[in-house]
């Protein structure tokens, strides 16, 4: 190599470091700002780190004369290797799990079942966005900085906003698949197929590998030794689901969420109690650190003059198209969440749950989950971007969409969410403990498992006083059973202190 070409190298990676170190220092200056403004009643740390970004990107913007806003170019594979998997798998670490699986079905219903919803209205919004953008991807939610008070509210968002971006994932790649000229009823079927294939192989993955997890450090107890190496095991070994779930073509975050929730459940347990402590704050540290890092990128990708200039679009047409995306958006949600919710009051009503979900409710989970996430961005960016760049008109047309969608459902939703809350639910912060299933002792024995020790008349008459709890209250029930077999058989092996001492 000529002594010219090892100096350009040099001074190629110089300009790179510099990138890089630019980039950091308003990361801090984010978090920073995020500190000061923790008061705030409109603000969080995304919308800070968004405005932020906005901030950063007009400097640079007039610092390089209009050449250029970024400080880094969009890579996929630093988002969906590096970034994403600490955010969806500190989730799950740190969901709060009672709450999360006695509002399970409801959770699945929104994230689920909400995408496929076979409403009308929402078939009429699927075919509008299908015209105005044929590729269009899905997006998640993000609002539960605002209901950490109101534990059915916070369960039901933050419980659909990961099963959402799971899903959108999971269908956005199942989509992908089709072959455009032979759309029919069986492609569809294929669909559906694959999402399912998808969506149950990839939530297995997860449960194995945190019930693998959590056998290996019961057993081996290595913190006997070393408390560095169990927090290190816990985080390769969720890493490796997630890699093993992109391996083999499944779903990564549903794998990592699912590891998350397994590992805190049972591995938390078998650690030892600083091991316990510090493993929740580097997991929320990593997870923090990656949210602010991606909102931040989008403040500044905001102002990319490339992709505005390369978009052919007038301004009234592109304020069109933003303006009609949002209604859509909007009526969309609108169209199963009030719909969903009324069935899942009525799955519930011999549960004895102490609150439904009011209408109110309904109307903070529809205004909290138009917010847009970050997983649109990503899935705008691979599918109409190589590396962040484009050369195709109507790809920077689909990607500047995106992010003005991604800003202003961030922005402005976001600014108002809290208020909304603090306005429908004046005083929910007196009722944070009745948002649960009432539980009773004696009820809860009503409930065993059936025993071998014991006659087949008696279980059998068990068997039929079960069948009719689970028609009349089925969620309670199924939650019951989970608890006694969990207690039973899972927790002794896997680890875990047991709630009923008797089954131990």
């Amino acid at each position: 190599m000529s002594a010219s070409g090892f100096a350009m190298n040099i001074a190629g990676d110089h300009a790179q470091v510099v990138l890089i170190s630019v980039f950091v220092a308003v990361l801090c200056l984010c978090l920073v700002i995020g500190h000061l403004l923790e008061e705030n009643r409109w603000l969080n740390e995304s919308t800070t780190a968004i405005i932020i970004g906005c901030i950063t990107g007009t400097i640079i913007l007039l610092l390089s004369k209009g050449k250029s806003s970024h400080i880094l170019r969009f890579n996929e594979e630093l988002f969906f290797i590096y970034l994403l998997p600490p955010i969806i798998f500190n989730a799950g670490f740190q969901v709060k799990k009672k709450q999360f699986f006695q509002n399970f079905i409801t959770i699945m219903l929104f994230g689920v079942i909400g995408v496929l919803y076979p409403h009308p209205l929402s078939q009429l919004v699927t075919l509008r966005a299908w015209w105005l953008f044929p590729r269009f991807g899905f997006t998640g939610l993000s609002a539960q900085d605002y209901l950490d008070e109101t534990p059915l509210l916070y369960s039901l968002v933050f419980g659909e906003g990961v099963v959402n971006d799971a899903t959108s994932v999971v269908l956005f790649n199942a989509v992908q698949k089709l072959d455009e000229s032979k759309l029919n009823g069986w492609a569809a079927l294929r669909v559906l197929l694959d999402f399912l294939y998808l969506f149950s192989t990839s939530t297995a993955l997860g449960v194995l590998a945190g019930l693998l997890t959590a056998y290996t450090l019961k057993t081996l107890y290595i913190g006997r030794h070393s408390t560095v190496r169990e927090i290190a095991l816990m985080v390769l070994m969720a890493y490796l689901s997630y890699m093993l779930a992109e391996l083999f073509h499944l779903s990564g975050i549903l794998t990592v969420f699912f590891c998350g929730i397994l590992m805190s459940h049972y591995a938390s347990h078998n650690v030892t109690q600083s091991s316990r402590i510090t493993t929740r704050h580097i997991f929320a540290t990593m997870s923090f650190i990656a949210e602010t890092f991606i909102f931040l990128y989008v403040g500044i990708d905001a102002l990319d003059i490339e992709k505005w200039k390369l978009s052919k679009l007038s301004f009234r047409t592109s304020v069109g198209i933003y303006s009609t995306l949002v209604l859509l958006i909007s009526l969309g949600r609108a169209a199963f969440v009030f719909p969903l919710s009324t069935f899942s009051n009525y799955v519930h009503r011999r549960a004895d749950r102490l609150s439904s979900i009011s209408f109110k409710h309904q109307v903070i989970i529809w205004w909290a989950g138009l917010m847009r996430g970050a997983v649109s961005i990503a899935l705008a960016f691979k599918q109409f971007t190589y590396s962040g760049v484009t050369l195709d008109p109507a790809n920077a047309t689909m990607v500047t969409t995106t992010i003005i969608v991604v800003l202003f459902t961030t922005l402005v939703f976001g600014f108002l969410t809290k208020p909304l809350i603090s306005f429908l639910q004046p005083h929910h912060t007196n009722n944070n403990t009745s948002h649960g299933e009432p539980r009773s002792p004696k009820e809860e024995l009503s409930l065993p498992l059936l025993s071998l020790e014991e006659s087949a008349e008696t279980n059998i008459l068990r068997a039929k006083e079960s069948l009719s709890m689970l028609i009349e209250r089925p969620v309670y029930t199924i939650h019951n059973y989970w608890r006694r077999f969990d207690d039973t058989y899972m927790r002794p092996v896997f680890g875990g202190p047991c709630r009923d001492q008797s089954a131990c």
